[in-house]
């Protein structure tokens, strides 16, 4: 272990972004505890993985990449922390090499933890000669967490606890500190944020307030339920600080499915949400999850699944295989769809969501629209419009966290090429 002040931190996070909003939020603790903060896993005395458990893979994934860890430096102290460590923790700290695993409430207070576990040598609660460095141009905020919805085949609400919404001062405070550090965009995230409640106030309400009372230059939110649109909210959108990007749960497309899922809207529901997102944003990008293979699902079902899906023209679907989870109520489902019959039809939808994606691409062809330019690699730069295309281009200039008109020229890869417009 190095001296007071030189211990090297890893941190890797699995999953959705309120896992990467708390993975920030652990960096800042660290890196405000006076801890180094290093990238890769061989340069670190310390390894934390923070873990995702919402399917069988991502609890392989997890496993894969602490064994991975351990491998590649046999001396670093391994930390799993998060949704899988509050799952299952023994079966995480049978891993060669895990010294800790840190369920989801314990993990907010790390630098503590490690303390007390013997991985860190001293902890302060501030350093401010030691300020995190992170990323500038986009920053996740947390403004709730947890579920109380039990859909039937989610583990979240059992992982996550039930739904806790953060001080509305406390989030508009976090935005203006990301704001001062230089971050153009914000990604606001929870599990359920569109159920957002607060001292009175709604999600609509804090959106208000973030507005008004900081210097954002976009806001984006990370996901949102059909049920949870409403004509007062999206009216918000007018305000062109607020990212054109809706993300959109569906999980199926056919009724009867939605029914044993226990989802808490319909198809009819969600048509109803997805119009009231295209007349007052037009340019909106409207993203989805989809389940397949849920149990009990028929031919039917899926084809009515997939016949949903292509009526709505998603600008993306990502698409998950049926995960059985032991705890929740649709393992206990007897008709589980075989392996073979998932693997079939999560490949028809995933043809169906390339061609989904190339389409809404294509409509912007010849436009120009605001880029906020992220990261350069191979000579090529790459950012996001504001409804979540990622674009590409060339250019010799240092275009990081610039928000710059580009032109589209092309879809390309898994966006678009463009050029940047004169300045």
């Amino acid at each position: 272990m190095n001296e007071i002040g030189r211990t090297k931190v890893a941190l890797n996070s699995l999953g959705c972004k309120l896992n990467q909003a708390e993975t920030e939020f652990l960096a800042r603790q660290l890196a405000g505890a006076g801890y180094e903060l290093v990238s890769s896993v061989d340069k670190a005395d310390i390894y934390i993985l923070n873990t995702c458990t919402v399917t069988h893979i991502a609890d392989r994934k997890s496993r894969h990449l602490l064994r991975l860890a351990h491998r590649q430096n046999p001396e670093a102290r391994l930390v799993a922390i998060g949704c899988y460590a509050e799952r299952a923790p023994q079966e995480l700290s049978q891993i060669e090499g895990v010294d800790l695993v840190l369920g989801n409430d314990q993990k907010m207070h790390l630098a503590r933890q490690l303390l007390e576990a013997g991985c860190l040598s001293h902890f302060s609660s501030t350093h401010p000669d030691h300020q995190y460095n992170g990323f500038r141009t986009r920053a996740f905020v947390k403004i709730q967490d947890g579920c109380n919805k039990f859909c039937t085949y989610c583990i979240v609400p059992m992982v996550r606890g039930r739904e806790k919404s953060m001080p509305a001062e406390q989030i508009v405070t976090e935005v203006r500190q990301r704001v001062a550090e230089g971050v153009k965009e914000v990604v606001l995230t929870g599990t359920e944020i569109g159920s957002y409640h607060c001292a009175g106030l709604s999600l609509k309400g804090l959106l208000e307030r973030i507005l008004a009372e900081t210097e954002i230059t976009r806001l984006r939110l990370s996901s949102l339920q059909p049920q949870e649109i409403s004509p007062e909210l999206v009216e918000l959108w007018h305000d062109s600080r607020l990212c054109s990007h809706f993300h959109l749960s569906l999980q199926s497309g056919s009724d009867a499915v939605l029914a044993r899922m226990k989802r808490r809207y319909n198809t009819a529901g969600y048509q109803r949400a997805v119009s009231l997102i295209r007349e007052a944003v037009p340019e909106a990008a409207i993203t989805t999850d989809i389940i397949v293979g849920f149990p009990g699902e028929t031919g039917a079902e899926f084809q009515a699944s997939y016949d949903f899906c292509r009526q709505i023209e998603f600008a993306r679907i990502h698409v998950f295989p049926y995960s059985r989870r032991r705890e929740t109520e649709a393992a206990q489902i007897p008709h589980q769809v075989e392996d073979k019959i998932k693997k079939q039809r999560s490949q028809e939808m995933l043809s169906l969501a390339e061609e989904s994606d190339y389409n809404f691409k294509r409509l912007f062809l010849g436009r120009t629209m605001p880029v906020l330019w992220e990261k350069q690699a191979g000579g090529i730069w790459s950012g996001l419009t504001g409804n979540y295309i990622r674009v590409y281009t060339g250019n010799d200039k240092d275009l990081a966290n610039r928000l710059l008109p580009v032109k589209l020229e092309s879809v390309w890869r898994d966006g678009m090429s463009g050029e940047v417009s004169r300045e």
